[in-house]
């Protein structure tokens, strides 16, 4: 069973690293830029993303790094990671690897992970490009 490529974004948003901090550890942070949840920022902590029409995705925190890292196991085979690293001090890289992608695997929907992984890629792009720098901006 081969592995298809790990999605890898990445993108510098104009906020120190503390201001980016809160949207990728906490629940309300998440929430507002990529999906409702149960997170808590505890190694081990058992959460779900609610995906809408997608249906709940169990989840699982696997490393809480203040302020620089958070990654978690998604559904069954899925792993998100989000890495932060300060430019300057007005400026702060988001790294993020989201991996486990079988090359026979099929989402909980019936859909096989090629496809999704494609719409997830674009979905990312958008969501870290866009929704999050826009909200970070109109936080400050």
């Amino acid at each position: 069973m081969g592995q298809l490529a790990d999605i890898q974004k990445e993108v510098v948003i104009d906020a120190p690293l503390d201001s980016v901090w809160p949207f990728i550890a906490t629940s309300e942070g998440l929430a507002k830029w990529f999906m409702p949840n149960t997170f808590e920022p505890v190694v081990g902590h058992a959460f779900v993303l609610h995906a809408g029409p997608y249906g709940d995705s169990p989840c699982k925190v696997t490393a809480v790094d203040p302020p620089y890292r958070v990654a978690f196991d998604w559904d069954e085979n899925w792993h998100l990671e989000l890495a932060l690293q300060p430019v300057n001090d007005a400026k702060t890289r988001l790294t993020l690897v989201h991996s486990g992608w079988m090359e026979d695997g099929v989402s909980p929907l019936g859909q096989p992970y090629s496809k999704v992984r494609e719409v997830m890629a674009m979905g990312w792009e958008r969501k870290l490009h866009e929704s999050l720098p826009e909200l970070i901006r109109e936080q400050a």
